[in-house]
């Protein structure tokens, strides 16, 4: 693939898919968009790649591995044409152009600045968002949002369990500690994020208010 030039990435890059196969005859690519983020690789104008995560013993300075910061060398595209396929998304990228070449992207990871995303209605959210967001039930602190999963009817938060002491808003020094089931291991919980049973959510304070039962 070619290497387009001394870009610097941006700081505020969201992994959002993968490249699954290269599309037709003319180098295109298709990508596995993460969940429903089809909408936003169709809005970026520019995408970045970056190349499997190679095993450490197998590393070179040809594979697309920087050794130095031990993470994948990403190279930015700009977006020339992209649409929808099925559940999918096919592109056509600068510098591909070559079937052989889009084929060889397989695996790649794609990514995209923040920048782009187009502006969420006021009662949606995007699911990378929700990462990271405490959530509360009655007031008390349940967990932290660990990752946002669909089951084909509606997204799920699966939440990692925290507790904490007296006041129920964590912060640097007053750290909540994870909760671990009878053998040590940390528990969990899954929450369906639907209207019935989360009443709130305050992406920019971090919390999320929920009446689901915690025994579930």
């Amino acid at each position: 693939m070619a290497d387009i030039g001394a870009q610097v990435a941006p700081d505020d890059l969201v992994e959002l898919g993968r490249i699954v196969s290269a599309y037709g005859v003319r180098g295109w690519v298709k990508i596995q968009p993460h969940s429903a983020q089809g909408l936003v690789l169709r809005a970026a104008p520019v995408w970045w790649l970056a190349p499997p995560f190679p095993p450490a013993s197998h590393a070179s300075p040809n594979s697309g591995f920087d050794a130095t910061s031990r993470s994948p060398k990403l190279r930015s595209h700009a977006v020339k044409q992209v649409r929808p396929q099925g559940s999918t998304v096919v592109a056509d990228l600068e510098h591909v152009g070559d079937r052989d070449l889009a084929e060889s992207m397989r695996g790649y990871t794609v990514y995209v600045s923040r920048q782009y995303f187009p502006k969420a209605q006021a009662d949606e959210f995007y699911w990378v968002d929700l990462v990271n967001c405490y959530v509360y039930s009655d007031a008390r602190l349940v967990g932290i949002v660990a990752e946002v999963v669909d089951n084909g009817a509606h997204a799920i938060l699966r939440v990692n369990r925290l507790t904490i002491d007296g006041d129920q808003t964590p912060s640097d020094v007053h750290a909540p500690q994870p909760v671990l089931d009878v053998k040590g291991r940390p528990e969990e919980v899954l929450v369906p994020f639907v209207a019935a049973h989360v009443q709130h959510v305050d992406i920019v304070a971090r919390r999320i208010e929920t009446d689901w039962p915690l025994d579930l």
